[in-house]
């Protein structure tokens, strides 16, 4: 008897190990996910998450600014920059302009009228804005100047001419108010207004001085607004609501 407990005794421990193997086997996972619990997504989804930034960036460089050459006058220099997108206007700012006293007045009258023509006409073929005949000129010049310096870039100067041949001009119905009639013409290329002008507005007196004041911004509010959607400019309501009737009128012309 004493010499069949050792080997009872064994046989009883090498059957536990056995057993203590085949469990630890059937425990083991059969691939082992640290790295992807600790990244969250397999390596391949991780590319591909950082794919649209780059995306992203290559959108950008579709648009960039060209400046023009400073053109001096006898009030002060101007200077126009451009922002340009797939090759058309999509902004025009003067960064030098007359200041000071008269000048900076006619500057302040001028320039956005000027801005707001060079982004329509996606050309220098501006008008004159009266009363500010060398700045404007100055600003044509250097519109011109940018404008050369797209074409040699690469930027396209042919899309404008393409686009004008599908342009349209409508003109809304003239709305009555107590200081005279507003009418407004818009001219519409892909959808789009790309120039609004009052073809009737209050005149004489203080309505004319109204007139000059607010048509200018209610102008450019219709091209970039694209609707009639825009704010009635303080101090010339008559004048602002007559021109947004009449604007609607016009854009239901066209359909929009």
């Amino acid at each position: 008897m004493r010499k069949s407990h050792p080997l009872r005794r064994a046989v009883l421990v090498g059957a536990a190990t056995v057993s203590g193997i085949v469990l630890l086997l059937s425990l083991k996972p059969p691939t082992d996910p640290a790295s992807a619990s600790a990244s969250g997504l397999p390596p391949q989804q991780s590319a591909a998450a950082q794919a649209p930034q780059g995306g992203s960036g290559a959108q950008r460089t579709g648009t960039q600014d060209i400046t023009g050459d400073a053109v001096r006058t006898p009030y002060g220099s101007v200077q126009v920059r451009l922002t340009v997108s797939d090759g058309r206007i999509v902004q025009a700012t003067a960064v030098q302009a007359p200041q000071g006293g008269t000048s900076g007045q006619k500057t302040q009258l001028a320039v956005p009228r000027l801005n707001q023509a060079a982004v329509a006409a996606q050309s220098a073929d501006i008008d004159t804005v009266s009363g500010a005949t060398y700045t404007s000129n100055g600003y044509k010049q250097s519109l011109q100047s940018a404008l050369d310096k797209m074409k040699a870039s690469g930027g396209s100067s042919g899309s404008p001419d393409s686009g004008a041949a599908q342009a349209r001009t409508l003109t809304g119905k003239a709305v009555r108010t107590p200081y005279g009639p507003v009418q407004v013409r818009i001219t519409v290329s892909g959808g789009r207004i790309t120039k609004a002008e009052a073809v009737q507005a209050p005149q004489g007196g203080t309505s004319g001085q109204k007139t000059q004041l607010a048509v200018p911004r209610l102008n450019q509010a219709a091209v970039a607004a694209g609707s009639a959607d825009i704010d009635v400019v303080s101090g010339a309501t008559y004048t602002s609501n007559g021109y947004k009737q009449s604007l609607q009128s016009a854009l239901d012309q066209a359909g929009g």
